[in-house]
């Protein structure tokens, strides 16, 4: 195969993958938009994640609501959610997500005035 069919596929690659971050919830390649449907499957499956990972550092929270979300598309999708725990507290958390390799990772975890 050549250097040119190589870089044509990457290119093909890339473009899908944008396609596919911006479908998922009509986002746009700028800013934070809001998530449309903060009970869709997928989006709870992030936050899911979220305090998942976070627990994993001796933590132990569980989450009670979603109070905000929103996501930002990039070379992949930025995830950020305000939630509230059972610890009372809330929290502001960022999950990067690339579906297309299977890629997800807690950027941010942080306590937040409610």
């Amino acid at each position: 195969m050549s250097n040119r069919h190589i870089i044509v596929i990457f290119s093909l690659i890339s473009v899908l993958s944008v396609a596919y971050a911006i479908g998922r919830d009509g986002g746009v390649i700028k800013g934070y938009q809001p998530i449309k449907d903060l009970n869709d499957p997928y989006v709870q499956g992030i936050v899911k994640f979220a305090v998942d990972t976070y627990n994993e550092d001796g933590n132990h929270i569980k989450l009670v609501k979603i109070d905000k979300g929103e996501l930002q598309v990039v070379a992949g999708t930025n995830y950020r959610f305000t939630i509230s725990a059972n610890d009372t507290k809330h929290y502001l958390t960022i999950v990067y997500d690339r579906p297309w390799d299977h890629y997800r990772a807690l950027t941010a975890f942080v306590a937040v005035p409610a």
